[in-house]
């Protein structure tokens, strides 16, 4: 881990030990959660932090304020933290894990803005419809409750490998896993643990275990990536209006330059990771705050069904899917309070100080930790840790100081697929309020695994096949709604 605030002391966490640091106060309570444990213990210990684990220091910022600073793209920019930073063992200089300066991110990210532009999103809409369509018909079968999480990875997999590379990977059709889905599993695994022990002295040893079922994983997904590039390229084929269409053949209109074909497998594998990670994660914990707020569930049902009428096969056209002002509430909502990726990292481009107080150096960063900030009452008011969509309600939006939520990250280096999956989610959410009534086992409580992202665990869900109401029709909840 390289040096980072080497002259600053900053608030710890109490029961700092000689050579360990703080790795006894990290890991107390569920060792799994090291996340959720510092959004729980770190609030006595103010705007700002360390964290010291052997030889490395992390800062944290959980304060709105100093997090809008850290978002100035005049004097901040993207840093890579040591999670991220695993991650190119398998990603290189894919869009999210390359470093800014390298001259692959520019081309790539300008290369790539074209494929997320509304006329490009038109073109993804039926894709996601089918998709959908398939995980639908899963859930009309299902005589059981249905697993949430696992059910919308499948989902949003299916979407972005057939938009990236018209890859189908069988989710729904198939009797077990694409032999793709475990080996990127083991890869992501091995950039959480990488990340873990890149503060440790002996981290490097420990890494040795379990390397080779890794190198295993990451030469089949290469081997599985080239294969389709290079039958791209036989094809001759230059009609796929797919992201692998755009890498193989869009020039930059400045340079000419083309991206080469190690960074177009680069790109694939980051989009796969972070296009069904993410997204499935958004979604997952929208549908357990529909599923557990009967009010709100009512209200998006009621909106679903003026839009799309009473016919339970209505599938929203592209341009209604805007129309969703409500359920685009409750996922921006969901997002507010469990954002899937819970903080990014920020460093100055030159030696500054933050807040008029904290000197920073070119070598220093720190990570803003979404899942407070997101939570600071001097935003978000007295009742933080409620869900309520109103917060969203445009009037909310305009009195809300700028740079205080960012669940896709923030400036140039911002999530480039956002309107992406926010398209998908609210297609699939419109959808599923219009087609059920779902509803979680009340005896659920809402259980976070941290994964690369962060995501409901063990959350079923029973779905029961509604009858959306015509437009004329009042709204009626019954007692559980208008009390909640």
């Amino acid at each position: 881990m390289p040096r980072n605030w080497a002259h600053s002391q900053l608030p710890h966490p109490p029961g700092r030990r000689p050579v360990i640091g703080d790795l006894a106060t990290i890991f107390r309570g569920d060792t799994r959660k090291p996340v959720q444990n510092a959004l729980r213990t770190s609030g006595p210990l103010g705007p700002i932090y360390e964290i010291k684990v052997f030889r490395g220091k992390v800062v944290i910022v959980r304060d709105a304020e100093l997090a809008a600073e850290l978002c100035d793209e005049s004097r901040f920019e993207k840093k890579l933290a040591p999670g991220v930073q695993a991650l190119r063992e398998t990603a290189g200089d894919g869009l999210f894990t390359a470093y800014t300066h390298e001259p692959n991110w520019r081309l790539a990210h300008d290369l790539l803005r074209p494929a997320f532009t509304r006329e490009a999103m038109k073109g993804y809409h039926q894709t996601m419809v089918d998709a959908a369509d398939e995980l639908i018909a899963l859930w009309d079968r299902s005589d059981r409750p249905v697993p949430v999480s696992p059910n919308l990875t499948k989902l949003t997999l299916e979407t972005i490998g057939r938009t990236s590379f018209s890859k189908d990977f069988g989710s729904f059709s198939r009797d077990g896993q694409d032999p793709f889905v475990p080996a990127m599993a083991r890869c992501l695994k091995r950039g959480q643990v990488r990340g873990a022990f890149a503060a440790l002295p002996f981290g490097g040893a420990l890494l040795r275990r379990g390397r080779q079922p890794y190198l295993d994983a990451k030469a089949y997904i290469d081997a599985l990536i080239d294969d389709i590039i290079a039958e791209r390229l036989a094809s001759h084929d230059t009609s796929q209006e797919d992201l692998l269409g755009l890498m193989l053949h869009a020039a930059h209109e400045e340079t000419g330059d083309h991206l080469d074909r190690l960074n177009i497998r680069r790109q694939i594998i980051t989009f796969l990771v972070a296009g069904h990670e993410t997204t499935s994660g958004a979604l997952s914990f929208a549908m357990y705050y529909l599923a557990t707020n009967p009010q709100v569930r009512a209200k998006a049902a009621q909106e679903a069904d003026a839009i799309l009428g009473p016919d339970p096969d209505s599938v929203p056209t592209f341009e209604q899917v805007a129309k969703f002002r409500y359920i685009r509430r409750v996922l921006d909502e969901s997002l507010r309070l469990w954002p899937t990726a819970p903080g990014f990292a920020r460093g100055p481009v030159k030696d500054t100080v933050l807040a008029g107080r904290y000197p920073m150096t070119t070598d220093d960063w720190c990570i803003v930790m979404s899942l407070a900030v997101h939570r600071d009452p001097k935003v978000w008011g007295d009742d933080p840790d409620t869900f309520d969509p109103d917060r969203f309600l445009p009037a909310a939006v305009r009195a809300r100081p700028a740079h205080t939520y960012f669940p896709f990250g923030t400036g140039e280096r911002s999530c480039i697929g956002r309107q992406f999956a926010l398209h998908e989610a609210v297609l699939l959410l419109a959808r599923a309020c219009h087609r059920y009534d779902f509803a979680a086992d009340p005896a659920y409580q809402l259980d976070i695994a941290e994964r690369l992202t962060l995501m409901p665990d063990g959350f079923d869900l029973t779905m029961v096949r509604r009858t959306p109401r015509r437009q004329s029709e009042p709204l009626e909840m019954d007692q559980a709604s208008r009390t909640a």
